[in-house]
């Protein structure tokens, strides 16, 4: 339980039925004098559990879809958890920008097609990451200043299908990707770490976070996902974040932020054999993360395309419209076929303009005879 002393905090979960909202819940369950829920929305899938939860916590306000979500991020709290799944996320993530809430920021992909647009509107300090590997970052980027800082490394677990050839990933199946050797996550946060997406995207995440180059991020593979990210400072020191896989932390962590939660979930346990490995990624064979660097390094509308087309062609694969391997080769083509906007400042209608013509580009793909 909390100190007598911590104030409680008052919590909007958006996405409340899914992964990340079901664990948030959990958080605030077994730290009541912590936490008390002022809002909850969900989209809309879920609408038995959705209103248990309502029954449960009795929030201010509650409701379903994503103008309820954006609603609900204005409402006076102390913190949102946006953990919406999608680009339909960002209107929530701006509306509690522009509110002055404190965002824990779980929905990657609105940062990501929002780029400086959800940036401009942050107040320093105003965005907490709950992706497991930003948190461990922000953690690690306390024991030095931003000029000691040499390389952010993003850990990945290389997914179901880790050492596979290109050529072995053709006749995946949706039930196969779904199948992740270490993580519980919703559908598409799981297939997106079967093609490596997931990465891709949190290699933006991690430079519009904190602001590091991308030829000074890397990623690596670690199978047993303990080591959530590491940071290289100039001396040679390398200082990692350690946990068993559980979202518990860094969710607890991002709703209590900058302290922590005492007792969330079990650490380690160092008084048993540990053996950490760590592999370079293969490109090759999972090309998403050298796709999602490159459209981050051109900037503008082409990170919000590489999510578009993204979340297009996983939901072609779900249906079996569409193979595993062709994802990523229906996201790299509708990227090379996308006229970057010249002008140096975008506006919201110009990024929801790309996103519209990415999802269009990438169904017409999908669907014209191959």
């Amino acid at each position: 339980m909390a100190p007598p002393e911590t104030p409680r905090r008052d919590v909007v979960i958006l996405g409340s039925t899914g992964s990340v909202g079901t664990q948030a819940l959990d958080v605030v369950r077994s730290d009541p004098d912590r936490f008390r829920v002022v809002g909850l929305t969900a989209g809309g899938a879920q609408t038995e559990l959705f209103e248990a939860q309502v029954a449960e916590f009795s929030p201010a306000y509650s409701g379903l879809g994503a103008d309820a979500s954006a609603e609900a991020a204005a409402q006076p709290c102390d913190v949102v958890l946006n953990g919406i799944t999608g680009a339909v996320g960002l209107s929530a993530t701006l509306s509690a920008l522009d509110a002055d809430n404190t965002l824990a920021l779980a929905n990657k992909e609105s940062l990501i097609m929002g780029g400086p647009l959800v940036l401009e509107r942050a107040k320093p300090g105003q965005i907490v990451p709950v992706d497991s590997e930003h948190s461990a970052l922000a953690q690690c980027l306390r024991s030095g200043t931003a000029d000691e800082v040499r390389r952010l490394v993003l850990t990945a677990s290389g997914g179901p299908f880790r050492g596979r050839r290109r050529d072995e990933l053709v006749d995946v199946t949706v039930e196969q990707a779904m199948a992740h050797p270490t993580w519980d996550m919703g559908p598409v946060v799981t297939i997106n770490s079967a093609t490596l997406v997931n990465k891709g995207l949190e290699v933006i995440e991690a430079h519009l976070l904190f602001g590091i180059p991308y030829d000074r991020i890397e990623v690596v593979v670690h199978p047993t996902s303990v080591v959530h990210s590491m940071v290289e400072f100039v001396d040679g020191s390398t200082l990692a974040q350690a946990s068993p896989p559980t979202m518990r932390i860094p969710i607890a962590l991002a709703l209590a932020w900058p302290d922590r939660v005492p007792d969330t979930a079990p650490p380690v346990d160092w008084s048993r054999p540990n053996t950490w490995e760590f592999l370079p990624l293969d490109d090759e064979a999972f090309p998403a993360v050298s796709l999602a660097r490159d459209a981050g390094i051109t900037g503008q509308t082409a990170p919000a395309v590489y999510n578009a087309a993204n979340e297009v062609a996983v939901a072609a694969f779900r249906q079996g419209r569409l193979g595993f391997v062709e994802i990523i080769d229906t996201v790299a083509r509708v990227l090379g076929s996308h006229d970057v906007p010249s002008k140096a400042a975008l506006s919201l209608d110009d990024v929801l303009a790309a996103d519209a013509w990415a999802r269009a580009e990438a169904s017409r793909l999908i669907e014209r005879p191959r």
